[in-house]
């Protein structure tokens, strides 16, 4: 496993490949790649590793992350090498929510294979199930592009992280960001203060020094105080059964959640953001 992350970032990093190389070199030659190590028992897929090895793979893939942060798979190895304490915090708080608690219970995914997509289609325009399919299209994802969880080692906390990158699609519905570069930042700036996940602090911290100067002033005088103002007021967003809610309308979720309407409209046009004061 971790022989592939090498290759796949050597391919499309450069140079922080070959750091992420030398970190990790040692976890290779003491047989963590090896696929006997593949289900240990904790879930399908977990890799174990020791807190000197989640600390290299934390550097490397953080090197690689701010390379590209595109690259959703090294952005995965950072949130899972670096977030136990938040995501303890993060499911006691579902723990303490009824809802949050049936969650943690039946453990639902978020797959093209679970959700009802013509159902979907047919709802009226402003349900939040139409404007989630709505984001799906217009910006061209998937939720099938979230990868298992692998180096979390407490079968809960790894559903809760899951969890996360199941829901995140979710959240740019409800906060109404695009998947551009002002988009995902806006929503990372939410995340840190809903979730407290290092991963999610860094990319708000790093993530605007990516942006032109056009995009960063609104980010900075508009969109990136409200984000943080909700993620710090809202419920928590990890506790809502979404796949429940599809019906339900988009403006009185977001009343529900006590998150506030983006004060700026952003459409992704040819990887660009047009802003609509």
């Amino acid at each position: 496993m971790l022989r592939s992350l090498l290759v796949s970032s050597r391919r499309s990093t450069g140079r922080g490949a070959f750091m992420f190389e030398a970190l990790c070199v040692r976890q290779l030659h003491h047989g963590v790649d090896s696929a006997d190590v593949q289900y240990d028992g904790l879930y399908p897929g977990h890799i174990p590793t020791s807190p000197i090895q989640k600390a290299l793979l934390a550097v490397g893939s953080g090197v690689a992350a701010l390379q590209d942060p595109y690259r959703h798979d090294m952005v995965a190895v950072l949130g899972e090498t670096t977030g136990h304490l938040a995501l303890m915090t993060l499911r006691d708080r579902m723990r303490g929510d009824p809802e949050g608690y049936t969650i943690l219970t039946e453990r639902p995914r978020i797959r093209l294979s679970t959700l009802d997509l013509s159902k979907m289609a047919s709802l009226p325009d402003g349900s939040f199930g139409r404007e989630y399919l709505r984001f799906l299209e217009d910006n061209r994802v998937t939720p099938d592009s979230r990868v298992n969880v692998k180096f979390v080692d407490n079968e809960e906390l790894a559903y809760v992280m899951q969890r996360y990158r199941e829901v995140h699609d979710l959240l740019h519905t409800l906060l109404g960001m695009p998947t551009n570069m002002l988009g995902e930042v806006a929503v990372k700036w939410f995340e840190a203060a809903q979730t407290g996940l290092p991963m999610c602090i860094l990319g708000a911290a790093l993530g605007p020094l990516r942006l032109s100067t056009s995009r960063l002033e609104p980010l900075v005088t508009s969109l990136g105080p409200w984000a943080v103002r909700n993620g710090r007021q809202a419920r928590c967003v990890f506790s809502i059964f979404y796949e429940r809610r599809w019906e339900q309308s988009l403006e009185d979720l977001r009343k529900e959640l006590n998150i506030e309407p983006p004060p700026l409209t952003i459409t992704a046009t040819s990887q660009k953001a047009t802003l609509d004061l």
